[in-house]
């Protein structure tokens, strides 16, 4: 079972998942339905069942805040989590095969699971071979028998995905990355200093902070493996054009990246870059655009991990009440940043 999809259910409280699951939190032994609006859990300290009682098969007791037995499960999440199941057991099922053993249309599982997860099955489908072979490799597999037992069945198409969704070749990513070339560029700007860093496919990090050492040094911690060398020149135009975005007048950014996220932070980073110039969005009505107005705590999660700043705006999204959350590079920033687009829009 795929628990990257309870997981979500868990941190946007999803009450379309009650029922179908419960999570259980290790250090407290309680164990609680999907939209619990209990402090959320550290994600190494959870465990999923199916049932409350299996949960308490092993130990685990019900939470008295949200009651977890109480609930029956939605027929259409559970249509979704038996599809998840059958794609696990045989990543090979097609569409029709799926809804054939669903007795359900094609039109409606292909609805159906989208609306829910966010993704279509084909679109699940691909992410989870990709998963199975980064954990082949991991597992210390040969390339060759990872590609075939996650069922890629070409290194062709294999490779056609690595250069995608891998941001390196599947050989470098059994090495941890190791020997991956990033090249990066420092710049003063009115916010404070700020550091682009890319490969030869993409920009892979946009940083701003208070000093060129502690920029530097964040990305040294996020690629430990890869050659890193400043390269001023080369990233001069990428520089230029993100600059002018924060003291000028450019007003769109279109730049390559090469960046590395779940599907679910992917759809959450496209609607940001739908935000016009100038304007903002709230994290409820990203999650409604999404198709999941409940997974607001998850899109603010997506927004904290953006790791290139301004070229994917997540500083254009706020609180219902029009207050600004924290921004991983600092609230501050993202007043002038927001300030400066205001001004300039007011202007023309």
């Amino acid at each position: 079972m795929e628990k990257e999809l309870f997981w979500n259910a868990v941190i946007s409280n999803d009450k379309r998942f009650d029922g179908a699951f419960v999570y259980a939190v290790g250090t407290t032994k309680i164990y609680c339905k999907p939209s619990c609006k209990s402090k959320p859990p550290k994600r190494e300290n959870v465990a999923f069942f199916r049932s409350p009682e299996l949960a308490e098969k092993e130990g685990f007791r019900a939470c008295l805040r949200c009651l977890p037995r109480s609930e029956k499960t939605d027929r259409q999440t559970d249509l979704v989590i038996r599809t998840c199941e059958l794609i696990e057991t045989d990543i090979e099922n097609t569409l029709e095969s799926l809804a054939e053993r669903l007795n359900v249309s094609t039109g409606h599982l292909q609805r159906t699971f989208t609306r829910i997860v966010g993704v279509s099955p084909q679109k699940y489908k691909e992410n989870r071979r990709l998963a199975k072979f980064k954990n082949e490799l991991k597992q210390g597999g040969e390339i060759v028998d990872a590609i075939y037992e996650s069922g890629f069945g070409s290194s062709s198409r294999l490779y056609e995905n690595a250069s995608r969704k891998l941001g390196m070749t599947p050989s470098k990513y059994k090495k941890g990355g190791k020997n991956m070339e990033i090249d990066f560029a420092i710049t003063t700007t009115k916010i404070g200093k700020m550091i682009v860093a890319a490969t030869g496919k993409g920009i892979c990090s946009v940083s701003l902070a208070d000093s060129a050492e502690d920029l530097l040094s964040a990305l040294k911690e996020e690629f430990p493996n890869a050659i890193i060398r400043e390269s001023d020149e080369l990233l001069k135009e990428f520089i230029n054009e993100i600059v002018e975005n924060i003291e000028g007048d450019n007003r769109a950014i279109e730049l390559p990246l090469d960046v590395r996220a779940t599907a679910f932070q992917m759809r959450v980073w496209e609607e940001l870059r739908k935000i016009p110039y100038g304007k903002t969005a709230t994290y409820q009505e990203i999650a409604a655009k999404i198709g999941n107005k409940n997974a607001v705590r998850a899109v603010a999660r997506a927004c904290a991990s953006n790791q290139v700043a301004l070229v994917i705006p997540c500083h254009r999204v706020i609180r219902s009440d029009g207050s600004l959350s924290g921004y991983r590079w600092g609230v501050e920033r993202k007043r002038s940043l927001l300030e400066h687009e205001r001004s300039r829009s007011v202007e023309t």
